[in-house]
């Protein structure tokens, strides 16, 4: 079923009015916002005691691992403490060659600021609190030793003389502009969980540093070789022109439009260089002498403004406008794009849109594995051609992320639920993958089809857990959105949470069993009684939309319904949302039953590495056949011909449901299968073999 405009639904309703809206500040903003953190509280029994065993063990876990406390040796020359690097820059060492770890870990620490911030506003812990500010307080001390400003640690212990990548530095490497943009992330969240501005105060003087360099001549053409730190930029612009008196609270000059110019100068620059090295025919290695040689500063040549190109692996082969396929490092790709979003919402210019959404509608539609991961080849990190889909690819855990946040940036200025779909595929399958049930191993790459994959303790570029603390810190903002008289139900979690429509608060609440069962239960409590519309999502799946363009497609026979204080009623769906528009009262009840039966799931015929074979979806969860349960599973082939059947629940695996059927072995006997959540694999025997694609045999 079309999901786009106004489409008759089978469930009962009136059609809805066009909305009235209103600015949501002085920037006249009439984009979507999420719901603030701290106005949810999530209390169902599926996702609450995740998010608390994430804000308590896997927080400190990743603390730990990254200050070397699960080294267990007795060299004294082992140094494996990341927080080192700030001490030695706080001493005043440059250029000491002490450094510890890789350039980019000053930025992952900084990543998991910001996703520990987000889960104190939820989960307050003053331990946890402490032990963040002791880290703020040597970041703080670090940046103190420069007047400048300035600070990204392996550059000022190894490399001083090459800041930002220039007189033979590297910044592909070097990642001065990304760990500046991930330390001003982290300011603006710890900022927003808890009112104190130390930590935002390094950042703004940082962001400041950047500004005064980079842009337009006669400042520097430098913009970030790996993206992320357009969001942060956007966001220091956000949080200061909410709040201007914020800015009496900072010991630094404060201009936020400083900051939405530079997150845009970056953007725009994307493809402005001069044009080398090039990284294809001459390989990497040749590419980056060039750079070190500082070859590209010879201004006879490229002129007093120009730059190396850092390539299609960093999306700076051409302009944004001119891009019209998602390519190269897919982590670097998706948050360059969810850095766009972010930007469209805030300055709503239409090519950033347009851009975003074409090159989303790329990556959805052709590159995209069924779990929402993506990434396909392990060379750079990076896009496949459309279509080039096979069922081993890398898929980093990071890109997953990048991909869900590029997804919710996508729907806050569209408002369309073909966003959050994609939003929930990646939340249930590609990043919830990512973590062990106990909340202290992870993953790196998460291929569909593995003989041996295995989640591990810690690992030499462990930028993944940040991002998943990053990723899961945020989910309960999504669970709901708002804009002018519209409240959006974007996820079905068991929920509190007080939002406005129009001039009034509502207070909602939400109960469900969701995603192992379809039940839906909103009370709506209004503060006075008032007409506003409600906006539930149906997701793709239970309209028989599995993808919004058919890369995947699948069935699902039985019909979702709607039900206001027990009684149906009719509805219409507009842009993958059953609207309600009616006079709202304290005590109102909205029911929603979404028809959760386990479904086959086949791939477009263009993929051909899946030809012939078959997925198991249940709701927002892919399933997958692990060999623990199915012996012989690399010669099995699923009897599609046989029905699938939700098998019992199962303690040891997150209480989830498995779904059962018919295999077929090469003798042609039949047999039955056992097939669990993608998320859950690995939990039983480390390194077992797994398939969510299999073999279909009629």
């Amino acid at each position: 079923m079309n999901n786009k405009g106004i489409t008759a639904f089978a469930i009962a309703m009136c059609a809805a009015a066009t909305p009235q809206l209103h600015s949501a500040d002085k920037q006249q903003r009439t984009s979507i916002e999420a719901a603030p953190l701290a106005s949810v509280e999530v209390n169902d029994a599926f996702w609450a005691p995740k998010l608390q065993l994430w804000s308590t063990t896997t927080a400190n876990d990743v603390l730990n691992k990254f200050e070397g406390l699960h080294i267990k040796d007795n060299n004294p020359d082992a140094r494996h403490n990341t927080l080192d690097n700030f001490r030695s820059v706080a001493k005043g060492d440059r250029n000491t060659h002490n450094h510890v770890n890789l350039p980019w870990f000053d930025g992952l620490i900084y990543e998991s600021i910001r996703g520990i911030a987000d889960l104190l506003a939820q989960y307050p812990d003053d331990a946890l609190k402490a032990r963040v500010d002791n880290i703020v307080d040597l970041i703080a001390a670090a940046q103190a030793t420069e007047p400048s400003g300035f600070i990204n640690t392996y550059t000022q212990l190894e490399e001083n003389d090459h800041r930002w990548g220039e007189n033979g530095g590297l910044l592909r490497w070097m990642h001065d502009v990304y760990n500046a943009g991930m330390l001003i992330e982290a300011g603006v969240h710890y900022y927003n969980a808890t009112g104190e501005t130390k930590l935002l105060e390094v950042a703004t003087k940082m962001a400041n540093l950047m500004y005064d360099y980079m842009g337009p001549a006669p400042k520097r053409n430098l913009i970030p070789a790996h993206s992320g730190p357009e969001e942060a930029l956007v966001k220091l612009y956000r949080v200061y022109s909410s709040d201007p008196a914020l800015a009496k609270k900072i010991d630094a000059p404060v201009n936020a439009d400083n900051y939405l110019s530079l997150a845009e100068f970056w953007i725009d620059q994307r493809g402005h260089h001069c044009g080398l090295p090039n990284w294809g025919g001459w390989g990497n290695d040749n590419a980056e002498r060039w750079i070190k040689d500082n070859k590209y500063a010879d201004t006879s040549l490229y002129g007093d403004h120009s730059r190396p190109t850092f390539g299609p692996y960093a999306q700076d082969s051409i302009p944004l406008a001119e891009q019209q396929t998602i390519e190269g490092h897919a982590v670097r790709a998706t948050l360059y794009l969810t850095g766009v979003a972010a930007a469209a919402k805030e300055d709503g210019r239409k090519d950033y849109t347009e851009s975003a959404a074409r090159l989303w509608d790329n990556m959805v539609g052709r590159r995209m594995y069924v779990t929402g991961g993506v990434g396909a080849i392990s060379f750079d990190e990076k896009f496949g051609d459309d279509y080039f889909l096979p069922s081993d690819a890398y898929l980093e855990t990071c890109a997953a992320v990048g991909s869900g946040f590029f997804s919710g940036n996508m729907h806050q200025i569209t408002g369309d639920a073909k966003y959050m779909d994609e939003y929930e595929r990646v939340l249930y399958n590609g990043v919830l993958t990512g973590i062990s049930l106990t909340g202290d191993n992870y993953t790196y790459q998460n291929p569909l089809n593995s003989t041996s994959h295995a989640r591990w303790e810690w690992h030499g570029c462990p930028c993944c857990p940040p991002m998943f603390l990053k990723f899961m810190g945020a989910m309960p903002g999504n669970i709901y959105s708002h804009k002018g008289n519209e409240i959006f139900v974007n996820l079905y979690t068991g929920s509190k949470a007080t939002l406005t429509a129009g001039s009034t608060e509502v207070e909602l609440a939400q109960t469900t069993s969701y995603p192992f069962k379809g039940d839906v239960k909103l009370e709506v409590n209004p503060a006075k009684k008032s007409k506003f519309t409600l906006k539930l999502r149906i997701p793709g799946w239970a309209r028989s939309e599995e993808n919004p363009f058919g890369l995947y497609t699948s069935t699902v026979s039985s019909p979702v319904s709607v039900s206001v204080n027990g009684k149906k009623v009719n509805a219409t769906l507009a842009d993958g949302y059953a609207v309600i528009e009616r006079k709202w009262k304290k005590g109102d009840v909205v029911t929603l039953e979404l028809p959760m039966k386990p479904r086959f799931v086949t791939a477009d015929p263009n993929v051909k590495d899946l030809e012939g074979q078959v997925a198991i979806a249940y709701g927002p969860m892919v399933y997958c056949l692990e060999s623990v349960d199915n012996s012989s599973l690399e010669d099995l082939s699923i009897d599609t011909s046989s029905s699938l059947l939700l098998s019992v629940n199962m303690p040891e695996l997150d209480n989830a449901p498995a779904i059962s059927g018919i295999a077929v072995n090469p003798k042609g006997e039949s047999l039955p299968f056992r097939a669990i959540p993608y998320y859950l694999l690995g939990n039983r025997t480390k390194g077992s073999p797994y398939k969510v694609w299999m073999p279909a045999r009629r």
